[in-house]
């Protein structure tokens, strides 16, 4: 058995890895796939990459272009999610601020810094005509802790997934002002480029066998229902985001890489721009 080693957040977009590995698909081809959830996110995921604590990562586009560009040795295989990230903004349910408009020049709870939290604030601020040199950050690491930033006011809003963070919306711990969607595909598979060299055959079977279900995913009888259950979700809300989200079975396409690098670039995240055949590696 090849021993292989792979890292994303405990979020719904990835049950179906979770599936293929519980249904044995990977042990029949003789992978011996190890998933780590981690829920810091994004930024641990880029240091367990350069670490080579990982192989593998299903992590956000833009924090592992920002972290390729700046010297990670790991290139992007596949993009995994084609839909954006619907990051909703999330204020202690007792908070004085009402509005988006309301938060300008307050300070953002981020998991770390070249995390989806952190550059999405960015992109946030961009949307709004806000100066992106006021931005203010508390490192608080995961949910938890910007539960606790939130309502101890280390922080004023953070921002996460929409829908995983609905649960603590209904419970009256959030409330969400607004919606702001990344503006290119959310998720991408990262693979370390030393892992990629050596291991070609055994992360085309790994690719193969995970489009394989994505491919079918929403057909699956009852997906909603199991979706729902172990994530904690009202069933109305996963039908809502099952909806809106759509897996992939393609490389990154060159001009959506260059869409992200300006916006990163323009928005002071990266101070140069790596090319194509640095960051994307076709299988």
């Amino acid at each position: 058995m090849k021993k292989v080693k792979i890292v994303g957040v405990p979020e719904h977009f990835n049950l179906p890895w979770h599936m293929c590995i519980d249904n044995g698909e990977f042990e029949q081809v003789g992978i011996d796939l190890q998933w780590t959830d981690i829920p810091e996110g994004t930024g641990k995921m880029c240091q367990m990459l350069r670490d080579g604590e990982t192989d593998i990562a299903v992590i956000l586009t833009e924090g592992i272009v920002k972290d390729i560009v700046g010297g990670n040795p790991s290139s992007i295989v596949q993009v995994y999610v084609e839909s954006p990230l619907i990051w909703g903004i999330h204020v202690a349910a007792n908070s004085k601020y009402q509005t988006l408009a309301d938060l300008e020049n307050t300070k953002v709870a981020i998991s770390r810094y070249g995390s989806g939290s952190h550059l999405m604030a960015y992109v946030n601020a961009q949307n709004q005509n806000w100066d992106t040199n006021n931005l203010q950050f508390e490192i608080v690491n995961t949910i938890d802790g910007a539960i606790e930033a939130l309502t101890n006011g280390a922080a004023d809003y953070f921002m996460w997934e929409r829908f995983m963070t609905k649960p603590l919306v209904d419970k009256g711990i959030f409330r969400r002002v607004a919606d702001c969607p990344t503006p290119w595909p959310c998720f991408v598979i990262a693979v370390r480029n030393e892992f990629l060299e050596h291991n070609k055959q055994t992360l085309s079977l790994i690719i193969d066998i995970i489009n394989n279900t994505t491919t079918e995913f929403k057909e699956i009888p009852s997906i909603d229902r199991t979706l729902a259950s172990k994530y904690h979700q009202q069933l109305q809300d996963i039908q809502e985001w099952l909806s809106l989200t759509k897996w992939s079975q393609k490389t990154l396409d060159e001009k959506v890489l260059n869409k992200i690098q300006n916006q990163l670039f323009d928005l002071k995240i990266i101070d140069k721009k790596g090319t194509f055949a640095e960051i994307v590696k076709a299988i």
